[in-house]
Order: C-alpha cells, then sequence, then structure tokens
C-alpha cells in the first residue's frame, strides 16, 4: 500500500528508511527523551520498534510518519497515528503521539507535525476522532495536545501495562473530533 506523505512549512513527514535507524535508536536510549517512559531501548529494541512502526504503515497507508526538517536534518524523530492495544479503556481508537530529539525540543516541531497529522486523520482517512494519552505527570506532552487543540476529557487511567505504584502508571486522555476542529 502506499504511504501517505505530507508536508508542513518546516517539516517533511514520510515513510521510514533504513538510514533513520540510528538515530532513531540514539534518540530511543536518550534518557531525557524518554523520561515519561519505562525505559529507555537498546539498539536492538529500538530497530524492533521501527520494524513494527513500518509494517503498520506499509499494511495501512500511514502510521507514525518519520520526521525530518527541510533542508536542516534528515530525521529528528516521528510523529503520526497509531491503535494503541487492546488493553486500554479509551481502545478501539486511533491515537496521535510524537518523539522528538531534544535537541529539536522547544521549537514547535512536535505541534506542527501533530497538526499535519491530524489534518490528515480528519480530511484524508475521516477518522470521527483521535485520541491522545501520556503519564499525567508528563507535562511537555499535555501542552502539546492543547497546543494542538486537543481537550482533556476528564478521564484517567491506570495503564495496564505499567506496575502499581509506577509513577508513570496514571494517564491522562485528551480527545478532538473531527466534528470539532479549532
Amino acid at each position: 500500500m502506499a504511504i501517505i506523505t505530507f508536508e508542513t512549512p518546516r517539516l517533511q513527514l514520510r515513510g521510514w528508511q533504513e538510514s533513520d535507524l540510528p538515530a532513531f535508536a540514539a534518540l530511543n536510549a536518550d534518557p531525557e527523551v524518554m523520561k515519561y517512559f519505562p525505559a529507555t531501548l537498546s539498539r536492538t529494541e529500538s530497530d524492533a520498534q521501527a520494524s513494527r512502526i513500518r509494517q503498520f504503515m506499509q499494511q495501512h497507508g500511514w502510521g507514525l510518519w518519520a520526521v525530518e526538517v527541510k533542508q536542516q536534518a534528515a530525521f529528528i524523530g516521528f510523529v503520526g497515528l497509531s491503535v494503541p492495544g487492546d488493553d486500554l479503556p479509551c481502545s478501539p481508537c486511533v491515537e496521535i503521539g510524537w518523539r522528538v530529539a531534544k535537541e529539536y525540543w522547544g521549537q514547535g516541531y512536535a505541534s506542527e507535525a501533530a497538526r499535519g497529522a491530524l489534518d490528515v486523520a480528519f480530511t484524508t482517512l475521516q477518522l470521527p476522532e483521535v485520541v491522545s494519552f501520556t503519564a499525567e505527570i508528563n507535562q511537555p506532552s499535555r501542552r502539546v495536545m492543547e497546543r494542538i487543540g486537543m481537550t482533556f476529557s476528564g478521564e484517567t487511567f491506570e495503564h495496564p501495562r505499567l506496575p502499581p505504584g509506577d509513577p508513570l502508571r496514571t494517564h491522562v486522555l485528551y480527545r478532538k473530533s473531527r466534528y470539532h476542529l479549532n
């Protein structure tokens, strides 16, 4: 299946390339980038995650796009859409998410790319709703969710794949509906 690609004013969102894997592994090994995830990833784990992302995109034509800054950086992370596991209380759903290398933080890239991904979700894919969730304590991602027009639903849940007592276990759920576009 052909993979949807798109541009924003500063970014290109595209399918993944083998050349992205070293930078993706470095991003996943960075403790600051992975602060709100259970653990950093080894190169083997990172490559396996990239393989799953690529396989999903090949099957569906959309997913977690590789992001590059036009005429500046070949790969800075990913932004896009995924289908989380059935064990989450918001499932079935389509989630928007992002992970960007820290040297590109604070420049609005995650928000810019996520707005483009939402446009694909609502205009091209005609999805009725997109959700996003994160650890309750992850204020940086919550700010991105708010910047892209998502609304905190008031719903929290205990992430079933994290042990009781883990500071990341309590998650917040944000939503955006195609019918309430800002």
